[in-house]
C-alpha cells in the first residue's frame, strides 16, 4: 500500500502521507501480495453486484473468472471439488464478479472463502509445479493466475479491515492469516518454480527477452532467495516461522494504533474551554457529540467531542487558544498504543529482532540490507542523502523556532520563553497567518471537494490527454460516500478505473492516506484474448467530511494529499505495461514509488491550476490572484522543520533496522532520542512514544524504507522541474513533456528499472537541486 506522508505537525503521522500509499513496497513481490497496512506516501466507492454488468462492459471492463473455471480438479479430488463449490456458491469473495462485490463481503465469508481459496491454489500450485517448463507459457503465466487470485481476494478482505474494521472482521481474518502466510511461504520458496526462472536466465533465449521480461524473472530469482529459497530444511522451517509472527505482529500493531486512537474522547461542555476552532472543526465536534450519543449537540452550543482523529487533532493543535487543552491533547496523540493492552513497546522489540534473525538466515548483517537488497539505495546511499539534506535544514529549522519565539514573544504570550510541543503548531499558524495574511480555515470554502476534483482531473486531461468520468453504480461500494470512476483515453475507450472514499470515519476506517491497487493491468487474465485486463484502484483520504449541508471544505494541506494519492493511482492506471507481473506500481523499487505521488503535489502550486479548483463553493468567487501569490511564498514557510521531521522518521527506521541491538543496553526510545539531537531543535518529551504509533515501518511496508520518501522526493522536485525548463506558460510544451512523462514515467511501470525510466524522460541522472531549490534550502546547501 502506498502512503501519504505530508506534514503539518510536529509528530503527527496523519497525511502520514502512498505512498497509502502507498504500498508496501520493495520491488514488489508477487510471491508476497500481501496488503501491509498501505501509505504511499505516501497521491476512491451501492447498489448490488448484478451479472449483467459483465455483457454490458465486455470489452471495456476488467474480468474475473470464477472460483471454479480456471481449471478442473483431478479425479481424485472430486469430494474436495463438491465440497468447495458448496462454498463457492453463497461466498461473495469466490463467485464471478466484475469488480469486487465490496457491499457484498461479511466476516462470516471470510474463514470459509480464504480456506476454500487456499484449498484450490494449493492444486493449481501442484499442477504447475508437476508440469513446468522453463518457458513463459508453462512457468510465468500460470503463475500471475495464482498470484493475482490470491492478491485480488485478500487484497478484497484486507481492503475491507482498513475502511470498515470490525472485531468480527479482526478475528476472521486472524483465523485465516497463518494459512495464507504458510501458502504464500510454499509459494516463494517452490525450488522448482525457482529453477525454471534460473533456466530462462541461463538459457540462450535470454538475450532475446523484452525488458519486462527480464526484469519478472530477474525480480523471481531475488524475491525466491530473500523469501528462504535456499535455505536448508531446518533453517526454512525457522525462517517460516518468522514470517507467520512477523505477520501476526505487524497485524496486531496496526489494530493497537487503531483501537488507541479510538479510545481517546475528550467532551467538552463549556465552550471557552475550545476557543479558537474554527466553525468547521467545531461542527466536527459537534457531530462525533450526536454520534455518541448527545442528540442534541450543534456547533454553537455543543457539547463537542475532541478525538485523536486527524482532523480533530490538527485542529486542535493549530488553533486552540486553551493551553492546557493542546497539552492534554498532544501528549494522548504521541502516547497512543504505548500502554496497557494495547501497548505496541514489546510488539515493537519482537518485530526488530525477528527482523535480524531473518537477516542472518539469509546472510544480511541486519535486517536494512535484507530492504535494500530490491530498492535503488544502498544504506550508505540512504544515509548520505538523509545527512546532506539534514544539513541543509537544520540551521532553517533552527530560525523557524526562532522567530516563533521572538513572534509569540511580541504577542505577549505567557509561554513565549517556554515554547514546547503543543504551542508549536498553534504559533506556527499564528506566524503565518502574520506573515502571508493567510487563514488555512478561511481558505476552506474556496477548496470544496467537488471543484478539487473537477479541477485535479482538467489537469489530467491536459497533461495526459484522459478523461474521467463519474462511474457510480457501475461498481458496488463499500460506504454511501464512496465515489467510483471511469478513466479513458483521447478515443473514448476506458483503460481503467478508480474508487474514492474521501472521508474520515473514525470508528472504523484507520489513519492517513493511501492507494493501492484492486487488480492489475494483465494481459494473461484478459477478459477476451485479445485487449489487456483493465487496471482498477482505489484512493483513500482521511478529510473533512460535509458538516450540515455543506460539502467536504478542504484544507489546503488535504488538497495536496488528494493529488498525492491521485498520483500514486495514475501510475497504476496509466500503465501500457502488459506484464501483469511488473504493470503499473508492480515491480517498482520502493524508493522509486513515491515519484509520480509527489510530483502532483507540486500542481497544487502552478497557478492556472490552483486557480481552477480555488472557486468559492457559494458564490463561485475564484480565489483572488493575492492570495494565490501568497500561498506560493508560503510554500517555503518552516521547510526546514518539515525537512527536518521527515529526516527523524527516516533515520531513526534506518537506525532501528541497522545499528540496534534488541535486547541490549539502548531501548528503542534511547535511538529516537538520540536521533532527535540531530534531527529536532526541540527534543521529544521524555514519554514520548511515537514508535509506538509508528505504522508506516511497523504494519506497512516502509521497514528500513521510510527514507523513500526524501529519496524520491529528489526524483520528483526534478521531474517538475522539467516542465519548469519547459516553461510554466507555455500550454503547448506543458502538454508535451505532460505526455513525454506519461509515456515514460507513467507507462512503464516496473518493466523498466527506474534510474533508466527517469533517464528516458529527463535525459540525464536525477540530482537534488531542484528539491533544495523548492524548499528554499539552497543557500544552506
Amino acid at each position: 500500500m502506498l502512503m501519504a506522508t505530508r506534514l503539518t505537525l510536529t509528530n503527527s503521522i496523519s497525511r502520514s502521507r502512498s505512498i497509502n500509499p502507498l504500498l508496501k513496497r520493495t520491488s514488489r513481490s508477487i510471491f508476497y501480495p500481501k496488503h501491509s497496512h498501505k501509505s504511499l506516501p505516501c497521491p476512491l466507492w451501492s447498489s448490488s453486484f448484478s451479472i449483467c454488468i459483465d455483457s454490458l462492459h465486455k470489452s471495456t471492463s476488467p474480468s474475473f473468472t470464477t472460483f471454479t473455471s480456471s481449471r478442473r480438479f483431478s479425479s481424485s479430488s472430486s469430494m474436495a471439488t463438491s465440497a468447495l463449490n458448496d462454498v463457492v456458491e453463497s461466498n461473495p469473495l469466490l463467485q464471478q464478479f466484475v469488480f469486487p462485490p465490496f457491499d457484498a463481503v461479511e466476516p462470516t465469508h471470510v474463514r470459509p472463502g480464504i480456506r476454500a481459496l487456499l484449498e484450490k491454489l494449493e492444486l493449481d500450485l501442484e499442477e504447475l509445479e508437476k508440469n513446468v517448463e522453463p518457458s513463459w507459457p508453462k512457468l510465468v503465466e500460470p503463475l500471475e493466475k495464482i498470484v493475482d487470485r490470491l492478491a485480488v481476494v485478500w487484497g478484497m478482505v484486507n481492503h475491507l479491515k482498513s475502511v470498515k474494521d470490525s472485531s468480527e472482521l479482526r478475528s476472521a481474518i486472524e483465523d485465516v492469516q497463518a494459512e495464507k502466510v504458510k501458502f504464500q511461504l510454499r509459494l516463494g520458496q517452490s525450488k522448482p518454480l525457482y529453477n525454471a526462472f534460473k533456466a530462462i536466465q541461463d538459457s540462450p533465449d535470454w538475450k532475446s527477452l523484452s525488458d519486462a521480461r527480464k526484469r519478472i524473472v530477474e525480480n523471481q530469482i531475488k524475491e525466491a532467495v530473500l523469501n528462504g529459497v535456499s535455505l536448508d530444511d531446518d533453517k526454512r522451517e525457522q525462517f517460516n516461522k518468522i514470517e507467520q509472527e512477523l505477520e501476526r505482529l505487524s497485524e496486531k500493531f496496526g489494530e493497537n494504533v487503531l483501537d488507541a486512537t479510538k479510545k481517546f474522547e475528550k467532551l467538552i461542555t463549556d465552550k471557552k474551554e475550545i476557543d479558537g476552532l474554527p466553525a468547521t472543526a467545531l461542527g466536527l465536534a459537534a457531530q462525533s457529540a450526536v454520534s455518541k450519543g448527545h442528540e442534541n449537540a450543534t456547533a454553537e452550543n455543543g457539547p463537542w467531542i475532541i478525538t485523536l482523529d486527524a482532523p480533530s487533532y490538527i485542529a486542535v493543535m493549530q488553533h486552540a487558544r486553551n493551553r492546557s487543552l493542546r497539552e492534554e491533547v498532544y501528549r494522548a496523540y504521541i502516547t497512543r498504543a504505548s500502554s496497557g493492552d494495547l501497548d505496541n513497546t514489546l510488539l515493537i522489540d519482537q518485530i526488530l529482532k525477528l527482523r535480524l534473525e531473518k537477516a542472518k538466515l539469509l546472510n544480511y548483517n541486519n535486517y536494512a540490507e535484507v530492504s535494500m537488497a530490491t530498492k535503488m539505495a544502498t544504506v550508505d546511499k540512504a544515509e548520505e542523502l538523509l545527512e546532506k539534506l539534514r544539513r541543509a535544514s537544520w540551521d532553517a529549522a533552527v530560525q523557524d523556532m526562532e522567530d516563533l519565539k521572538k513572534f509569540s514573544k511580541d504577542q505577549g504570550a505567557l509561554e513565549a520563553d517556554d515554547l514546547t510541543h503543543w504551542d508549536v503548531s498553534f504559533w506556527s499558524e499564528r506566524l503565518r497567518e502574520s506573515k502571508y495574511d493567510i487563514n488555512e480555515e478561511e481558505l476552506r470554502p474556496f477548496f470544496s471537494l467537488p471543484n478539487v476534483m473537477d479541477g485535479l482531473f482538467d489537469l489530467a486531461k491536459t497533461l495526459f490527454g484522459i478523461e474521467i468520468e463519474p462511474a457510480d453504480g457501475l461498481a458496488p461500494v463499500w460506504n454511501k460516500d464512496v465515489k467510483f470512476f471511469r478513466v479513458k483515453d483521447s478515443s473514448g475507450s476506458p483503460v481503467a478505473y478508480f474508487y474514492f472514499d474521501p472521508y474520515s470515519r473514525p470508528s472504523e476506517k484507520r489513519q492517513g492516506a493511501w492507494m493501492d491497487e484492486v487488480v492489475a493491468r494483465s494481459r494473461v487474465l484478459s477478459p477476451d484474448g485479445n485487449s489487456s485486463r483493465l487496471p482498477v484502484a482505489h484512493m483513500v483520504c482521511n478529510q473533512t467530511p460535509p458538516v450540515g449541508s455543506k460539502p467536504s471544505l478542504m484544507t489546503f494541506r488535504e488538497v495536496e494529499t488528494v493529488f498525492h494519492e491521485f498520483g500514486h493511482a495514475l501510475q497504476h492506471m496509466l500503465t501500457k505495461e502488459d506484464e501483469g507481473l511488473v504493470a503499473g506500481i508492480r515491480g517498482i523499487e520502493w524508493d522509486a514509488v513515491e515519484l509520480p505521488s509527489q510530483f502532483m503535489e507540486n500542481w497544487c502550486y502552478h497557478k492556472d491550476t490552483l486557480l481552477g479548483i480555488a472557486k468559492h463553493y457559494e458564490t463561485g468567487e475564484t480565489l483572488p490572484e493575492d492570495v494565490y501569490l501568497k500561498l506560493v511564498a508560503a510554500r517555503t514557510y518552516r521547510a526546514g522543520t518539515q525537512s527536518l521531521r521527515q529526516i527523524r522518521f527516516a533515520t531513526v527506521d534506518l537506525e532501528l533496522h541497522t545499528k540496534y541491538v534488541p535486547g541490549g543496553s539502548e531501548s528503542i526510545y534511547d535511538v529516537d532520542r538520540r536521533v532527535s539531537e540531530k534531527t529536532q531543535v526541540i527534543p521529544p518529551l521524555p514519554e514520548d512514544r511515537f514508535l509506538c504509533s509508528f505504522s508506516h515501518i511497523f504494519a506497512g511496508g516502509y521497514a528500513a524504507g521510510y527514507y523513500s520518501y526524501k529519496w524520491a522526493e529528489v526524483l520528483s522536485a526534478d521531474a517538475f522541474s522539467a516542465f519548469e525548463d519547459a516553461g510554466l506558460d507555455n500550454n503547448k510544451a506543458v502538454i508535451e513533456t505532460g505526455r513525454k512523462f506519461r509515456e515514460t514515467i507513467l507507462a512503464l511501470g516496473g518493466g523498466k528499472a527506474p534510474l533508466e525510466v527517469f533517464v528516458q524522460f529527463r535525459g540525464r541522472e536525477p540530482t537534488p537541486d531542484a528539491l533544495l531549490r523548492h524548499n528554499g534550502l539552497v543557500a544552506a546547501a
